[in-house]
This record gives structure tokens, sequence and C-alpha cells, in this order.
């Protein structure tokens, strides 16, 4: 991790209002803590940590089975605001009972000021939107399931 994406987290603690904010990357391991004015930052060595699966990319959630659901779930890549439009003033995006294809946009997650697309990972038909609109959403929470 550089100095410049360090400055950037510093900027985004400010920026957004957070106390705190801790990131480990590979190694090196940097927490930000906000005291008053100014930000205060550490940083240390750590041991590496377990990792996810190699099979499974990183950037991509894996599909999950929600109890009482047929389908397979389609979960967030990302922190961030879940959006089914592209504006207040467009369609949904899909609606429950909808036919997709794989490729299909589903949704957006809005990250630090980028709509990311999410789309379909299977071709199928919407079984439920699990997110309402607007909300703010988690790593691999599940959005939609899919039959």
């Amino acid at each position: 991790m550089d100095i410049t994406a360090i400055e950037k987290l510093a900027e985004l603690v400010e920026r957004i209002g957070l106390d705190e904010l801790e990131v480990t990357e590979g190694e090196f391991h940097v927490r930000l803590t906000k005291r008053g004015p100014q930000t205060i930052m550490t940083t240390a060595a750590t041991p590496q940590l377990p990792t996810m699966n190699a099979s499974a990319p990183a950037t991509e959630p894996a599909a999950a089975q929600i109890p009482g659901s047929n389908g397979r779930t389609i979960g967030s890549p990302m922190v961030g605001t879940f959006y089914r439009a592209e504006s207040p003033e467009s369609p949904n995006f899909v609606e429950v009972g909808a036919t997709v294809k794989k490729g299909d946009i589903l949704c957006i997650v809005e990250a630090m000021k980028m709509m990311n697309h999410i789309e379909a990972e299977a071709s199928g038909t919407i079984e439920s939107i699990l997110v309402e609109n607007g909300q703010p959403v988690e790593y691999d929470q599940p959005l939609f399931t899919i039959v």
C-alpha cells in the first residue's frame, strides 16, 4: 500500500465523518482514528491472514442458498448503497417474476460515488428482491434470488 492510498483513506475518513477505519492489505495494516479535528494513523506489518477460496475470484461473492428459497442468491460484490433503477425517475431494472439472462443488469450498488451495475450471474426468474431501494448493503449481502 503506497502513501497515496493512505492519503485517500484519510480523506475518506474526513469526508464521510468516520471515527475509525482499519484496512489490511497483504502484510500491511493501517488504522486511521479520528481524534478531534485531526486523523491519527498507525501502521504495522501483520502476519498473513487466511485467504478466500482460490477457485472463487475475490471480486465476485459466492452464490449462496437462502433457507426457504428454491434459487441461488446474487450477493453484493461491495459495500455501498443499493438502487433498483438508474435514477429516481427511471423504471426498476427488474421486478419479482421477471425473466433475466446472464449478464442482464439487476441493480446498481453505489460505492464512493461510483455507480456499479450488478449483473445476473445466471439466467432465470427473479424469485425475490431482498433489499429495499436506497438501503446500505454489505459485501456479499444477498440482494436477489433467482430460480
